[in-house]
């Protein structure tokens, strides 16, 4: 039953689609029927699939850098209290800045390959994982680390022994953020400057209103991105086993 909801859905979304193709007339060249672009899928999809297979890459590298660099963030604030009094106010001030506006400037110091795509898909997902996990390791109940300090555990033991584990599942619940965002930063990368990748594809199929091959490329990205994000998913609920869901569900 929870495989047949999803396909349900998405029959759904295809039908409506079809739907407001034939309400409206609309010419392929402005918006093309789903068949037109399974077909385009099919027959382009040799030039497709390279492209997917970079953004791809961008995407994954993304992920990690950013969780890597927001999950050492966190700890740091949390460690440490003077980083923290002047890491907080730059990490709050810097997401007044648009992550968007940034775009040209890191094509632009990077270059127009692999590194200034993952640059700004860990821009983008640096702000929730960091966030999440910061806000779960102050979150600890102070019952525990009471209890440690009575035993006399020293802060490094709390941290790793009580804070962290007590941290994972707003940790978790960042990471889930990230992978559904993480693909917004390497498209936009590639929208900005780039030779390669599904948003070059987009783009240039859009310049030569091939609408049927740009409606592909971004089924393409939807379908990783779905992906990325279940497979973040399970590896979480794996690692977090001990962790049940809560949530009242009926088949």
């Amino acid at each position: 039953m929870k495989i047949l909801r999803p396909i349900l859905v998405l029959i759904g979304l295809i039908a409506i689609w079809q739907i407001v193709v034939w309400a409206t007339d609309a010419p392929f060249f402005i918006l093309p029927a789903p068949l037109r672009v399974a077909q385009t899928l099919v027959e382009r999809f040799d030039i497709i699939w390279p492209h997917a297979q970079i953004t791809a890459l961008e995407i994954v590298l993304g992920i990690a850098c950013g969780t890597l660099v927001g999950t050492l963030s966190a700890l740091v604030m949390a460690y440490f209290a003077p980083a923290r009094r002047w890491l907080l106010p730059v990490f709050v001030i810097s997401q007044a800045i648009p992550v968007f506006a940034l775009a040209p400037l890191l094509v632009l110091w990077l270059g127009y390959g692999l590194v200034s795509k993952v640059a700004m898909a860990t821009l983008i997902i640096y702000f929730p994982v960091t966030s999440s996990f910061f806000d779960g390791l102050r979150r600890t109940d102070m019952g525990y680390l009471d209890l440690a300090r009575t035993m006399n555990a020293s802060r490094w033991t709390m941290l790793t022994r009580i804070r962290i584990p007590a941290a994972l599942p707003a940790f978790a619940s960042g990471l889930r953020v990230a992978a559904a965002v993480a693909p917004i930063g390497a498209i936009i990368g590639e929208w900005v400057g780039s030779s390669a990748g599904l948003g070059y594809l987009m783009l240039h199929a859009n310049g030569r209103m091939q609408i049927d091959l740009l409606f592909a490329a971004l089924a393409v990205l939807a379908a990783l991105a779905i992906a990325l994000y279940f497979a973040v998913d399970i590896i979480l609920k794996r690692i977090l086993y001990w962790m049940p869901d809560t949530n009242p569900s009926s088949d």
